[in-house]
């Protein structure tokens, strides 16, 4: 099994450094902790509103949140600085108890520079457990939208907590509909599962949202951080993903259309050299930080960023982040390579992280977010975890051991709701359920989509499939001490406008010391 662990020496990545990298001033300046020598000096004035980008939190923890903002007046500016010049600026924030600030109970001072795309992602800390606040964000007499977090429970209580998750954004294909039904229900966190942005050039061809084509830099592949700046920036001037940003703390984990469709590890699919595609890679995971409400851990170094991560709620749940594209193996070219005892899709040293996690967390359940399935579908699927038999086996195998909280994972990628019990051996379907699976669909990607298309028959051929439904929209669920619990929720089209109301398909529900999904009537 190859450790992928991501070497930090080298002639190679010390190009890519050079050439990719961001100082530590940087990233301290925009994280708000930046001494005052660091702080902004004078730059011009900003006449237009900087906050066309909107304002998104994210990683609660029990006593704070990282908050995120991007100035830009003109946020589809060609050279991908939206409209800003190429000067620093001090971002005043504040956290208030009260949706007015009258109760302001931190306040600080974040710097944007260019070198991070006007992106500033403060965190603030000493706040109360299991609370609900606002924050805002000033800059040159500017203020922003109003966002709201709740931070998570004590890591003494037990307390329950709702969530969504969501994934697969295509801008070309649809509307975001689905998050105006997502903020409807008001979840304390949000869990973004892969497929932020997509890389395709847009044209007639692929451009489906009834919405004037973007043109000019968008209609080629996203190669350069102009290109991927110029990405985020599209996809997040909907409306209703800026709107689901400010109502609830997100916890981001990308999958492959951030850099390029298909990616593993360090190889492109389609042609690029070594060389070229690190460089890629680096751009990409540096726009994926600038443009997203993360702590400045996942800040890329050079093409290497650390995506990977556990976080805590309360002595309820403990999630693990995944990451299965930065360390995974390359594509099988045969049956032998696919299923070689050393394939791993998360590398070894990753692999080793999430098991010492898995059996040490004190936490009633782990939950995993993570962004391809898990569970068996067929030997084609070599993308998902079924281009990595050996390794799904042992992550099984962890999953069912005695003494391991029980579990759920849920997933991206697919554009489909998809439910599905996971088995100690899925060569014997009379063998144990470790583990249930809740694949969700894709927020706007392939259109309006349907409650059966031709995909159906290989998911629901097998026993352990439960629910398979083809249209837009996410998972709305409840952690809770005695069950976990997902709700499918679906908007019946993306394509012609953002009014579409949402609906329930189907309810499941995942009772602690009672392996298996049981549908919820």
């Amino acid at each position: 099994m190859s450790s992928k662990t991501p070497p930090s020496t080298g002639p190679g990545r010390r190009l890519f450094l050079q050439a990719t990298g961001v100082g530590m001033g940087a990233l301290l300046a925009g994280a708000g902790l930046a001494g005052q020598a660091e702080a902004a000096g004078f730059a011009p004035r900003l006449r237009e509103n900087p906050f066309r980008l909107g304002v998104a939190s994210g990683e609660p923890t029990a006593d704070g949140c990282v908050m995120w903002t991007r100035l830009a007046p003109q946020p589809l500016a060609a050279d991908g600085h939206g409209g800003m010049p190429g000067a620093g600026y001090d971002v005043q924030w504040q956290v208030a108890e009260d949706e007015r600030f009258w109760r302001v109970v931190r306040a600080g001072t974040a710097v944007a520079l260019p070198e991070l795309g006007h992106s500033v992602h403060p965190q603030v800390r000493g706040l109360r457990p299991g609370r609900q606040y606002f924050y805002q964000f000033r800059v040159n007499g500017h203020t922003s939208p109003i966002g709201r977090f709740r931070t998570a429970p004590d890591t003494r209580t037990s307390g329950a907590f709702t969530f969504a998750t969501a994934s697969c954004q295509a801008w070309y294909h649809g509307h975001f509909s689905a998050y105006r039904d997502l903020v409807a229900h008001d979840p304390d966190v949000v869990f973004f599962l892969g497929d932020y942005i997509y890389e395709y050039g847009i044209s007639s061809s692929n451009m489906w949202r009834n919405a004037p084509l973007p043109g000019g830099p968008h209609e080629v592949e996203t190669n350069t951080l102009t290109d991927y700046r110029l990405r985020y920036s599209l996809f997040k001037s909907d409306p209703d993903l800026q709107a689901a940003h400010a109502a609830a703390p997100w916890i981001l984990t990308p999958d492959d259309h951030e850099v390029q469709n298909d990616y593993a590890d360090e190889q492109s699919q389609y042609g690029l050299s070594p060389e070229d595609f690190l460089l890629r890679r680096a751009v990409a995971y540096r726009a994926y930080y600038e443009n997203c409400p993360l702590p400045p851990l996942a800040l890329a170094h050079g093409p290497d960023a650390q995506l990977h991560r556990r976080l805590r709620y309360g002595r309820l749940a403990t999630l693990h982040v995944l990451d299965t594209r930065q360390y995974r193996g390359p594509k099988p070219t045969n049956a032998g390579e696919q299923n070689a005892p050393g394939r791993s899709i998360l590398g070894a040293g990753q692999e080793r992280w999430l098991y010492q996690g898995l059996r040490s967390a004190d936490t009633r359940w782990n939950l995993l977010l993570q962004q391809v399935g898990l569970v068996k579908v067929t030997e084609n699927r070599v993308d998902q975890w079924d281009g990595y038999p050996a390794a799904r086996q042992r992550l099984l195998d962890v999953l069912g051991e005695r003494g391991v909280a029980p579990s759920v994972v849920f997933t991206g990628d697919c554009h489909r709701s998809i439910a599905a019990d996971l088995l100690a051996d899925f060569d014997n379907p009379e063998s144990a359920v470790v583990s249930s699976e809740f694949l969700g669909t894709s927020i706007a990607s392939d259109g309006d989509g349907a409650p059966s298309d031709n995909y159906a028959k290989d998911w629901l051929q097998h026993p352990w499939t439960k629910f398979y439904d083809g249209r837009r929209g996410y998972v709305l669920g409840r952690a809770a001490a005695d069950a976990v619990t997902a709700e499918y929720r679906a908007v019946p089209y993306v394509r012609a406008d953002n009014q579409a109301a949402g609906l329930s398909l189907d309810r499941f529900r995942v009772e602690h010391g009672r392996p298996g999904m049981q549908k919820v009537s």
